[in-house]
């Protein structure tokens, strides 16, 4: 926020220049790199998918989504994995329909 040599309101004080905060590498985690996912699609190429994976992708396709997010949420824990686990599958599901 630029300041404006007032001795009140929002922008008080005196002006001066801001300083550049450093990028912390804890600031980067989380962040995929291209190398990761590179080998995480050779990983998923070779073993294919797990046998759970393989039945929630069964109940996808016969439309039911209730039944496959609480079977996922069992297998993975938390239902936000379970969320993502399913759109991810979803979305390969989608692309294989696209390829034929």
């Amino acid at each position: 926020m630029a300041r404006s040599n007032l001795r009140y309101g929002l922008n008080k004080g005196h002006p001066t220049t801001p300083i550049a905060k450093t990028v912390r590498p804890s600031h980067k985690k989380g962040v995929q790199s291209e190398r990761t996912k590179f080998v995480r699609s050779i990983v998923r190429e070779v073993a294919g998918f797990s046998p759970y994976e393989r039945r929630v992708m069964e109940l996808l396709r016969n439309s039911k989504d209730k039944k496959a997010r609480k079977f996922t949420k069992k297998r993975l824990g938390t239902l936000l994995r379970a969320k993502r686990k399913l759109e991810e599958l979803s979305t390969i599901i989608q692309e294989s329909r696209r390829a034929h």
